[in-house]
């Protein structure tokens, strides 16, 4: 059976269609579409109705290709930015009446969970999710987790808050970060950190391409990159100084991530420092695939189909 799971976060849309055999499944086709709809989020909580459609344009068309590759069900959820909104209700109405599907809002702790199972399959661990709107940070082991939370910090919320005009704008975004980690590390004062860290979101992705010099669309070669904290903070002082021009024609850098990349590297560092972590593992996956793994009792990988 085909089945498909599109997942709505503060800076883009993306679709992630599996086959299931059993308790196994096979990745078959992701997609990806930057609509930012945080920065459709105003001081009132209001998503615009720019930002709501050109969204649920997204969705339509994720749907719509994903039955039309043989998908018998396409679910659909959203993280921070809608979460956040006020008009939620209407968003869901929207993207029923345009996509043809219901839309689940997942809580921080329900995402945070969702990003573990989705990039976690064995031993003591820990995963770093940074989004637009928010990061998870979650630790467990196999499907027991010992704490997931979701900080209100993620690359264009703090964009939004802190510009970075060069390295020296560098500290006050860290210190942000690093206060709203330190109030929810709080919480758990026992907490065991381990000693496996692993990072899913495009901020890790973005990162991966650029240390290996590769083409951010070379996704295959961005999984099981391994970065240090030296080199996340080389990474941050470098763009953090280009022009926006120049940064438009890395590689390793999609463009519309370009403008929020360095906030995204400052939440890294941050929790890089604050959880003593030396090295921590660039995965592909994430959320999309906790969300199927969970909805349909999913353990295993099928080989890849050539």
């Amino acid at each position: 059976m085909k089945v498909a799971a599109i997942g709505i976060g503060s800076n883009s849309v993306r679709m992630l269609l599996i086959e299931t055999e059993g308790t196994a499944f096979r990745r078959l086709r992701r997609d990806r579409e930057g609509t930012r709809l945080f920065a459709g989020l105003n001081a009132s909580r209001r998503l615009s109705e720019e930002s709501m459609q050109s969204t649920a344009a997204a969705v339509a068309r994720m749907a719509r290709e994903a039955r039309e590759d043989g998908a018998a069900q396409v679910h659909l959820f959203a993280t921070s930015a809608t979460r956040d909104a006020s008009n939620q209700a209407e968003f869901a109405a929207l993207l029923r009446e345009s996509a043809g599907v219901e839309l689940e809002i997942c809580s921080g702790e329900e995402e945070a969970a969702l990003s573990f199972l989705g990039a976690t399959d064995g031993g003591y661990s820990g995963v770093i999710d940074i989004g637009g709107g928010s990061t998870e940070v979650v630790v467990g082991q196999g499907d027991q987790l010992v704490c997931a939370f979701s900080c209100q910090m993620g690359a264009v919320r703090l964009f939004r808050q802190i510009p970075i005009t060069g390295h020296g704008d560098l500290p006050a975004v860290e210190a942000m970060a690093a206060d709203i980690l330190e109030r929810k590390l709080m919480l758990h004062p026992t907490l065991r950190l381990p000693d496996k860290w692993i990072g899913t979101g495009g901020t890790f992705t973005t990162l991966a391409a650029m240390v290996k010099g590769i083409r951010w669309t070379d996704r295959t070669y961005m999984h099981g990159t391994r970065l240090t904290l030296s080199q996340v903070e080389e990474k941050a002082l470098l763009l953090s100084d280009m022009p926006m021009e120049e940064r438009l024609h890395l590689p390793g850098l999609q463009p519309h991530r370009a403008d929020i990349v360095v906030h995204g590297i400052c939440i890294l560092t941050s929790a890089m420092k604050r959880l003593g972590i030396e090295e921590i593992t660039v995965s592909e996956y994430g959320n999309l695939d906790g969300y199927l793994k969970k909805k349909y009792g999913l353990r295993d990988q099928l080989p890849a189909v050539h």
